[in-house]
């Protein structure tokens, strides 16, 4: 095995080079609140509620696994239609999201069947209270025109098996 003799002091020598190279460039730091960032087209940044798709099944309440969610309901018979009988459903009192629990995994988002959660790409909704962070559903319909429109499709891929069954 050969040894090489090494001079003493040297890896101090590379750091100062590469400390010195670095001090000599220009930072690029954003001053953030001038200076919007620019975002990916699809980050997520909170989550928004589509009130209409909410169907109150609950299946984001549950799968939550920090139990941020809050959902709210009560039963309204809706009238029978001739020769039927009268139908009830939930109707939606009150949905909330307690982002200073939330850990943004988008769990909710996938376990609901209805698409009535979409992930939208704000990000500036900082509060200076701890409890102003439970955001009912009117703030997050509002968050719901934010939503990017979903990428296109594939134009090589295969028709879904729903549209080649009419």
């Amino acid at each position: 095995m050969v040894s090489v003799a090494r001079i003493p002091g040297t890896g101090l020598a590379k750091g100062l080079a590469v400390t010195l190279r670095t001090m000599t460039r220009r930072s690029i730091t954003r001053q953030y609140p001038e200076v919007q960032p620019d975002l990916p087209p699809r980050s997520r940044g909170v989550i928004a509620l589509l009130e209409e798709n909410c169907t109150v099944c609950m299946l984001c309440a549950r799968e939550c696994p920090d139990w941020c969610i809050y959902i709210d309901s009560h039963k309204e018979t809706l009238p029978a239609p001739e020769g039927g009988r009268p139908r009830t459903r939930n109707m939606l009192d009150r949905f909330a999201i307690d982002f200073a629990l939330c850990m943004y995994c988008g769990i909710c988002i996938e376990a609901c069947p209805f698409d009535a959660l979409f992930w939208s790409p704000e990000f500036e909704y900082a509060e200076y209270d701890i409890a102003e962070l439970t955001h009912e559903r009117d703030r997050l319909r509002e968050w719901m025109w934010t939503v990017p429109p979903p990428p296109a499709h594939d134009p090589g891929a295969e028709t879904p098996k729903e549209l080649k069954a009419r």
